[in-house]
């Protein structure tokens, strides 16, 4: 088995534990929204649809800071994260972007006790 296989084994024992909890099968975008609102603390909350982007913005950059893409600056006034870029990314396909973005996902959800 190689990587690509074990991520794409682990992300399907994911999407089954989000089914069962939210009752239906997450895309990427809404996996994003929900670890944006869980690192800000707004579950019940509402978003405007600015905020929405700004939240699966700040999901890819706790996400990449594990591998040292970002780190925490600090919080603004209204409770929300900043992060400062460290690295660049390199070139990939849409194909490595994606299994990146898997992989990090589940080493957070792994990390929240979730999985």
């Amino acid at each position: 088995m190689n990587a690509a296989d074990d991520i794409q084994t682990r992300w399907w024992k994911l999407e089954e534990k989000l089914i069962e909890k939210f009752g239906k099968k997450p895309d990427m975008e809404s996996i994003l929204f929900l670890i944006g609102v869980q690192e800000v603390n707004g579950a019940g909350h509402k978003f405007t649809k600015e905020q929405k982007e700004d939240l699966m913005h700040i999901a890819v950059c706790t996400l990449l800071m594990s591998s040292g893409y970002y780190e925490h600056e600090g919080w603004d006034e209204d409770g929300w994260p900043h992060f400062k870029q460290l690295k660049e990314y390199k070139m990939m396909s849409l194909f490595e972007q994606e299994n990146l973005l898997k992989d990090h996902v589940l080493f957070y959800f792994a990390q929240n006790e979730f999985l």
